[in-house]
């Protein structure tokens, strides 16, 4: 289990996870380039919010299938629900407590500019 917080500490969430993160990304979607944020992903049953969630403010845009997630008192990107599953949470990894995503390796590309609903 694994905590994650904004900067403030208004919002709180655990994430069911091992010590090792599985899968960690960027993706260079319009809104994930401006944030630059590296991500990882679990099931929706795998994160919880545990303290303010009415802290939390809601982004969607284009097809609004998306939701993005992030403190409106310290604007941090916490969390989203991706539009090609909306059954996963892709989480903030820069939120989570003792992680250093400038040491992380192996970080992987979402292509988010090429996204594959998007293909006609």
């Amino acid at each position: 289990m694994k905590k994650l917080t904004c900067h403030c500490g208004a919002v709180e969430a655990e994430i069911n996870i091992s010590n090792k993160l599985e899968k960690v990304l960027r993706c260079n979607c319009s809104i994930c380039k401006r944030k630059g944020s590296i991500m990882s992903i679990v099931k929706n049953e795998d994160f919880k919010i545990t303290k303010g969630e009415d802290k939390l403010s809601l982004y969607q845009f284009y097809t609004k299938v998306a939701k993005h997630y992030f403190c409106s008192v310290c604007g941090i990107y916490t969390h989203h629900h991706p539009r090609i599953n909306p059954a996963l949470t892709g989480f903030n990894v820069g939120c989570l407590e003792n992680i250093d995503t400038f040491k992380l390796e192996d970080v992987g590309l979402a292509d988010g500019q090429n996204h594959p609903l998007d293909k006609k």
